[in-house]
């Protein structure tokens, strides 16, 4: 193997740090948007903007990881498979979550409320990348998956 396919072979788990983190920024500035003591209607309508590119970008990531990054590890790590499906689980649980909050902005539900829905989506989503980490970095260290990491973990 050469430096230079060692190099891409490591970025896979680099990428997902990576991934990682701006997710967690991009919840961070919609959790200060919330917090920022304007007035509600003004909140109300900053938070659907932060809320629709935070919430597209982390369904976006949860996508290509089913579709092209989860079916990679498996064929290569098959005894993985069970922690694959608990991370798809995760998904779908995140997916929900977002949904609601996304409900609740479009009734102009309250900044307790929507700080309620953000708390829950923060506590889910972290413990989800801190697991996925844990579990996944060391095998995409090695993982030879020829793919556009745009399309595998999303556009960030």
């Amino acid at each position: 193997m050469t430096e230079g396919e060692k190099t891409r072979l490591v970025a896979w788990s680099q990428e997902l740090r990576r991934v990682h983190g701006r997710l967690r920024e991009a919840l961070e500035v919609t959790r200060h948007e919330l917090g920022s003591g304007a007035p509600a209607e003004r909140v109300g309508r900053d938070l659907l903007v932060f809320c629709r590119g935070f919430c597209t970008a982390l369904t976006r990531h949860h996508e290509g990881e089913d579709r092209e990054l989860f079916p990679a590890i498996a064929a290569a790590h098959p005894e993985l498979r069970q922690t694959l499906r608990a991370l798809e689980q995760d998904h779908s649980m995140i997916a929900h979550l977002l949904s609601d909050m996304q409900a609740a902005i479009g009734r102009a539900a309250s900044p307790a409320e929507l700080e309620h829905h953000l708390d829950g989506i923060s506590a889910i989503m972290e413990s989800h990348f801190r697991f996925e980490e844990r579990k996944l970095l060391p095998v995409l260290e090695d993982l030879a998956l020829d793919a556009d990491p745009d399309q595998v973990l999303g556009p960030l």
